[in-house]
């Protein structure tokens, strides 16, 4: 959040979408930290147990393994007419969760100009997939001397807003041309008759089209095929306005036949993949670029335990590469996977909370990646491992839900209480710089604000500082429930028995050192109340956690030499860890560190916007046997789960 001291979308057609990093608006559909793995999408050859969709993951986009054993993933009798699939390209969706895949529907011991028809497939999951089969010929008239129909692929038209498909046709003896047409909104049809979309100057055939999007220009990549063959490419600043700018030269780095080609984007990188089926040798080559126009070949860096042909690669999430693996098994050799940030996105402040009533741990960040920590709605998320995270949705939003405020949603804390037999929630929120309560029978809501703020001014006597992150505790000794805030200073007051309000005359002011800035955090362990504060500026990669100690929920604060909390760790790229909640596991000594840091790798590239684009963790908090905290070392493995 704010402190008193003080785009571009990629819509990467044949492998890949990413929304790239943007620091002003909101945030991206898909942050670009978040893609950390890949799916290859491909098949394996000419007979018809081969001619089917098979998936391969990678983690670094150089080292690729099969799934489920190298066999399909689905079913070519029951998706296509033919019996048989080749070509497969997926997309990711300009929504960033939802999944497109097209497919030749063809089986080629029929022979090569046997195809009339096309498969589309839609996905949420990478996983569950509801397809169509589209044939040219009998969709539309005049189709009659329509020999086949190649290596379909589709790329999202922003202009038009719909998705376009496009893939090569032949007619009579004519030679293939590519061609396309709009998907219907369901994406099981084709909204009209497929025109043409590229022909080269040379007007011989040309297949196997993949288009990416780069800094406003579609680069289409082909193969020639009466002509020399090889890889060409010719770019365009509008999709279908025929208007093409052919590069001359052939882009592959072998003089064996080649098809199939494909680029995708590495992940967090300018570096872009050019790759390329070497079709009569069983095998892929893979060249690097950043500019789409000078290739260099980098067979040695690679590896696959399969021998795909003529497929797509599609950079995936850490939540995505869990479902398809947990489909279909995690190759043992694919490196351990990281489990911070636990949150994909960008989120901040995280409170954490275990629900008596539901068995489930809740997290409750600052939605976070809006310019200038502009957000507006607060969600929460649940897990039953601390591992894997559901999204629960939106449980308070600003605009619709709360009458006094209506901007800078930050920093959220909740307390479960049970009254009167029954389990209720108050949640204490940031709003425009101030502090207000609402309530729900469920720990992801939704919320009913109280009505008004909660607190709106300083306490008496404090000159400097914001009426933001709020902390609620309830003292297990005596009961009472209090309710601390403050940048720049540490408020505490009591709370009522409604929760919602103050008891009349408890505000006070708890002294800390120079080192206090916001974020206050309280716990009780052994006798010993714990208080955990954030020092510096969000913004700075300095920003840490540090503690004190007292015998009372109301202080004074005895402040060891030694209380660094947590702080980053620079030679792994952890910065700015800070803000942080506390969770015992219940009824044992077992405790969990809950931060955010900026968005690894990306954040501190970022200047001030990496203070609001960062990410939340979890790390294990351990005590020395006099009660002091051990220093948590930040790391990207996080924890592997509850046992």
């Amino acid at each position: 959040m704010k402190k008193t001291h003080f785009s571009l979308v990629l819509f990467l057609t044949v492998f890949n979408f990413l929304q790239a990093q943007n620091t002003k608006g909101v945030p991206p559909v898909i942050a670009e930290k978040d893609l950390t793995a890949y799916l290859f999408v491909y098949f394996t050859g000419n007979s018809v147990e081969e001619e089917a969709v098979r998936f391969a993951v990678s983690a670094d986009g150089y080292h690729y393994y099969h799934l489920n054993d190298n066999k399909p993933v689905l079913n070519s009798k029951i998706i296509s007419s033919t019996g048989g699939v080749r070509d497969p390209h997926i997309l990711r969706g300009d929504d960033g969760k939802t999944f497109y895949m097209v497919l030749t529907d063809m089986t080629s011991s029929k022979g090569w100009d046997s195809n009339r028809a096309m498969v589309l497939l839609k996905s949420t999951d990478l996983v569950n997939w509801k397809s169509s089969v589209v044939n040219i010929q009998t969709a539309f008239s005049g189709n009659e001397n329509l020999k086949r129909v190649w290596a379909p692929q589709t790329i999202y038209d922003a202009k038009a807003g719909k998705y376009l498909i496009y893939f090569s046709l032949q007619y009579g003896g004519g030679p293939d041309k590519i061609y396309y047409a709009y998907a219907n909104k369901d994406f099981t049809a084709l909204e009209s008759a497929p025109k043409l979309l590229f022909v080269p100057k040379s007007e011989k055939a040309c297949i196997d089209g993949d288009i990416i999007e780069k800094d406003g220009v579609y680069h289409l990549f082909y193969k020639t095929e009466t002509e020399t063959a090889g890889i060409k490419s010719a770019a365009t600043t509008d999709l279908t306005s025929g208007k093409w700018t052919e590069n001359d030269n052939y882009l592959q780095q072998t003089n064996e036949g080649v098809e199939g080609s494909g680029v995708f984007k590495l992940n967090n990188s300018d570096e872009y993949i050019l790759m390329y089926d070497v079709y009569r040798k069983g095998r892929y080559q893979f060249t690097k670029t950043k500019d789409l126009e000078n290739f260099t070949v980098i067979d040695n860096d690679i590896s696959m335990d399969f021998n795909p042909r003529h497929g797509t690669i599609l950079p995936i999430t850490r939540s995505e590469l869990k479902r398809i693996t947990d489909k279909w098994g995690l190759p043992s050799k694919y490196p351990k996977i990281n489990n911070n940030p636990v949150l994909e996105g960008y989120y901040a402040d995280p409170e954490i909370l275990y629900s008596n009533k539901t068995k489930k741990y809740y997290i409750y960040p600052t939605s976070d990646g809006f310019d200038g920590w502009s957000g507006n709605y607060f969600k929460t998320f649940s897990s039953d491992n601390l591992k894997d995270w559901k999204d629960e949705g939106i449980i308070l939003d600003l605009r619709k839900d709360v009458s006094w405020a209506n901007r800078n949603a930050w920093a959220p804390c909740i307390v479960e209480k049970k009254i009167k037999g029954k389990y209720k929630y108050f949640y204490y929120f940031t709003a425009a710089q101030k502090i207000g309560a609402a309530v729900s029978d469920n720990p992801n809501g939704p919320f009913k604000d109280s009505g008004k703020a909660l607190i709106s001014t300083r306490p008496e006597g404090v000159k400097d500082g914001q009426e933001i992150d709020p902390d609620v505790f309830t003292d297990p000794v005596s009961g009472k429930s209090y309710l601390y805030w403050g940048n720049m200073y540490m408020g505490v007051a009591e709370l009522n028995a409604d929760m919602v309000s103050l008891k009349k005359g408890s505000t006070k002011v708890i002294a800390v050192n120079d080192s206090f800035r916001e974020g206050t955090y309280i716990f009780y362990r052994k006798g010993i109340y714990y208080f955990l504060w954030s020092e510096d500026d969000t913004r700075s990669p300095n920003y840490k956690v540090r503690y004190g100690t007292s015998k009372s929920p109301l202080g004074p604060i005895e402040i060891p030499k030694n209380n660094i909390v947590i702080q980053g760790k620079p030679d792994i790229g952890i910065h700015a860890t800070g803000h942080n909640s506390v969770l015992q596991i219940p009824n044992k000594d077992q405790w969990y560190l809950v931060y955010h840091r900026f968005s690894y790798p990306t954040g501190i590239k970022m200047g001030d916007a990496g203070g609001f684009h960062r990410e939340v963790c979890i790390d294990k908090l351990e005590f020395n046997p006099d009660g002091s905290i051990k220093e948590v070392i930040p790391t990207h493995i996080g924890v592997d789960g509850l046992k």
